[in-house]
C-alpha cells in the first residue's frame, strides 16, 4: 500500500474513533440525562431590619431594601453589615474576593452664603438635602471579628464528609471556604466555595460539588494552566465545566465516594461542545485526569499515577 494510501486510512481510522466515542457519549445523554436540578438548598435569608453591626444603628428608607435585596442575592445569613473601616477598627478584615453593596445616607448643609444672609437679614436659615454614599459588607464577608460581632457558624455535623475527602481538601492546601449558598471558583481570586454540606437535600453529593469546584481550582495558572479565560456561555467556558465534572467523578470514585446523582446526568448541557468537536470528549477526559490525579497525589497513600496507553 502507498504511504499516503497507508497515512490516510490511518487517519481514517483515527477520526472513526474519535467519532465512535462521542456519539456513545451523546447517546448516554441524549437517552439518559436528567434536568439540572441545584443538589442544595438556597440559603433562607431572614429578613430582619439591618443594622450596622459596630454602631448597632439600624438602617432605613432605600438602604432597608437595597440591604435586603444584597443579602438575598448573596444567600447572607446575617442581618448585620460594616463599613471596610469599622472592621479594621475592630480587627476584623474583608475576605479576598468579597464586593460591597453601596448605600446612602441623608444628611443637610447650610451654605455659607445662606449663613451670610441669615447674619444680615435674620430669620431661619435654608439648608440643603444631600446624600453620602457609603460601601457596606456583610459580616459573613469578613475574618477576623471579635465573636460578639460575628459569632461563629454552627459546626458540620459529624459524619456528612467522608474523612477520606476532607483529608484530601485539606492536604492540597486550597483556600477552601464552606458557607453561602453558591458553589464556585474564582480563578482571579484563587479560592473556592461551597455550601454547607447539610445544606444539600443528600449530603453525599457535597463530595461532587466540591471535587468539581477543586477540579477547576487545578487549572489555575500556578498549576495545570488551564486556559479559564472563558465567558459563561462561551465553548471554552462549557470545556473546562466538562474537565471539572469529570475530574470530580474521577477522584470520587477514587476516594469510594457514591453521589446519588449521576455526573452524567450533568452533562447535557455540554451536548454541543461534543457534537462540535468529535475529539473534545478524548482530551476533555485526559486534561480530566491529569487534573485528578494532581489531586490525589496530595495523599499521602497516593498510588502512581496510570501511564497511558
Amino acid at each position: 500500500m502507498p504511504r499516503n494510501a497507508a497515512r490516510a486510512r490511518s487517519g481514517q481510522a483515527r477520526t472513526s474513533l474519535y467519532q465512535d466515542i462521542t456519539d456513545k457519549i451523546i447517546a448516554e445523554l441524549e437517552a439518559g440525562r436528567l434536568p439540572w436540578v441545584q443538589p442544595w438548598a438556597a440559603n433562607k435569608t431572614t429578613l430582619a431590619m439591618p443594622s450596622n453591626a459596630a454602631t448597632g444603628r439600624a438602617y432605613s428608607g432605600i438602604n432597608v431594601l437595597i440591604l435586603w435585596g444584597a443579602a438575598i442575592d448573596h444567600g447572607h445569613g446575617s442581618p448585620s453589615w460594616l463599613t471596610f473601616r469599622q472592621a479594621l477598627g475592630l480587627g476584623g478584615n474583608v475576605r479576598k474576593g468579597a464586593h460591597g453593596v453601596t448605600v446612602v445616607f441623608a444628611d443637610r448643609f447650610t451654605p455659607s452664603d445662606e449663613r451670610q444672609r441669615v447674619a444680615r437679614e435674620g430669620g431661619e436659615a435654608s439648608a440643603v438635602l444631600f446624600l453620602k454614599r457609603f460601601t457596606v459588607f456583610n459580616i459573613d464577608q469578613f475574618e477576623n471579628l471579635p465573636q460578639d460581632i460575628a459569632p461563629p457558624p454552627a459546626p458540620i455535623p459529624d459524619g456528612l464528609i467522608a474523612p477520606q475527602a476532607e483529608a484530601l481538601i485539606a492536604a492540597t492546601g486550597a483556600d477552601f471556604r464552606i458557607g453561602g449558598d453558591q458553589a464556585f471558583y474564582s480563578p482571579s481570586h484563587d479560592f473556592v466555595q461551597v455550601p454547607r454540606p447539610d445544606a444539600y437535600f443528600e449530603p453525599i453529593n457535597w463530595h461532587r460539588t466540591a471535587l468539581h469546584e477543586l477540579g477547576h481550582w487545578t487549572g489555575h495558572s500556578a498549576r495545570l494552566a488551564r486556559d479559564q479565560s472563558g465567558a459563561m456561555g462561551s465553548a471554552l467556558y462549557a470545556k473546562e465545566e466538562l474537565v471539572a465534572e469529570m475530574t470530580s467523578a474521577f477522584v470520587c470514585a477514587s476516594l469510594g465516594i457514591t453521589p446519588s446523582v449521576r455526573h452524567a446526568d450533568y452533562l447535557g448541557a455540554w451536548l454541543d461542545v461534543l457534537r462540535a468537536d468529535n475529539r473534545a470528549i478524548v482530551r476533555t477526559a485526559s486534561a480530566a485526569s491529569k487534573a485528578a490525579d494532581y489531586l490525589l497525589a496530595f495523599r499521602r497513600d497516593a498510588p502512581a499515577a496510570a501511564v497511558a496507553a
